[in-house]
């Protein structure tokens, strides 16, 4: 029995040979169709968002100028009547808010907001404010309630 070895053993070896490579592309049009879901609902989301912040930067201006007033020495009902009036303006027909005063301009307020604190709490004071003199009375209920309804208000 003469059994040889080889010199080099790794010499009769053959190479496998490697698969094909992997596409990163989807290869079905389900994958396809999800995926241009996906991108129809991004450029949607961003559409809506924009929209969305275009339309409410008039609020974002009003509530800037509320704490402007606020930093005053001595804020009066009646700058914040003017604030919540323009703020109206802003998003409402002239025609509809500019006839307003007293109650019919307390209602509408109490519609666009949502409840009765503007006709039968420390809203009341707006129907005054052109009327009282300055610097009677503490405001800040009534322009924590002005500053929500320039955040909740409903057209």
């Amino acid at each position: 029995m003469d059994k040889t070895i080889p010199n080099d053993p790794v010499a009769g070896l053959i190479d496998m040979p490697l698969p094909a490579g992997i596409s990163l592309w989807p290869q079905t049009w389900l994958s396809w169709t999800v995926i241009a879901l996906a991108i129809v609902s991004l450029v949607a989301a961003i559409s809506w968002f924009v929209r969305r912040r275009h339309a409410n930067r008039y609020r974002r201006a009003a509530l800037a100028e509320l704490d402007r007033i606020m930093r005053t020495p001595q804020p009066t009902a009646g700058t914040l009547e003017l604030l919540v009036r323009r703020t109206a303006l802003a998003e409402f027909p002239r025609e509809a808010i500019a006839p307003l005063a007293g109650t019919a301009w307390l209602s509408f307020l109490d519609e666009t907001y949502g409840g009765q604190e503007f006709s039968q709490g420390a809203g009341r004071a707006l129907a005054l404010a052109p009327y009282a003199p300055a610097g009677t009375g503490d405001v800040a209920p009534l322009a924590e309630l002005v500053r929500r309804w320039i955040r909740t208000h409903h057209a």
